[in-house]
């Protein structure tokens, strides 16, 4: 167990949240209200500043929004269409991978050694080793951020997951879980369409 957002009585059993993920998973859409949406929109900024020049690009003032509720405690969070957000419980939005690859500064970048791809790319957590290789970088964040998840040698994020330690703790420790592995390529919700 870890503390964090969460508390201390959460289990570790994240990884590959949206690996069986379809439609069918989604329970019920609404259309949140305006003051909703605009602490959507603040709470969204508050963890990604890097991303604020950009979100008016990403999100309009005028494009319809839907909150759709699944199974298991995800969360979609679909502008004109388009799922860019997802939450998991009362954890931070974060982007869909789609949306990171157009705005690929907006998260914390962690580089896995190549050994962690394969499993990573299967929905596996990411441990601490395979973050300390020599092929590994990561920028220094704390504990419960949400961080791109990216192999060795390429551009785009492989996968979007969620601090289990601190980088300091990550590089001490070197063992167990690092990063929970959330939302990875070619997962349900990497393959999922627009929604209407």
């Amino acid at each position: 167990q870890v503390c964090g957002r969460l508390g201390c009585n959460w289990p570790l059993v994240m990884a590959g949240l949206f690996k069986g993920f379809t439609p069918a998973d989604i329970s019920g859409q609404n259309q949140p209200k305006s003051s909703q949406q605009r602490g959507i929109r603040s709470s969204i900024v508050e963890a990604y500043p890097r991303i604020e020049e950009a979100l008016d690009t990403i999100w309009p003032k005028k494009a319809p929004v839907i909150v759709a509720k699944c199974t298991d405690h995800r969360t979609l969070l679909v502008i004109d269409g388009e799922v860019l957000f997802f939450q998991i419980w009362d954890n931070p939005w974060a982007p869909t991978l789609k949306l990171l690859h157009k705005y690929p500064s907006m998260l914390p970048k962690f580089q896995a050694d190549r050994g962690a791809v394969k499993f990573v790319l299967n929905g596996a957590n990411v441990m601490c080793p395979g973050l300390t290789h020599a092929d590994a970088a990561l920028e220094d964040v704390e504990a419960g951020r949400v961080v791109a998840l990216h192999a060795a040698g390429k551009e785009h994020a492989m996968a979007v997951g969620f601090t289990v330690m601190s980088t300091a703790e990550i590089k001490e420790k070197n063992k167990g879980i690092g990063v929970d592995n959330w939302h990875f390529l070619g997962d349900g919700l990497f393959k999922l369409g627009p929604l209407s």
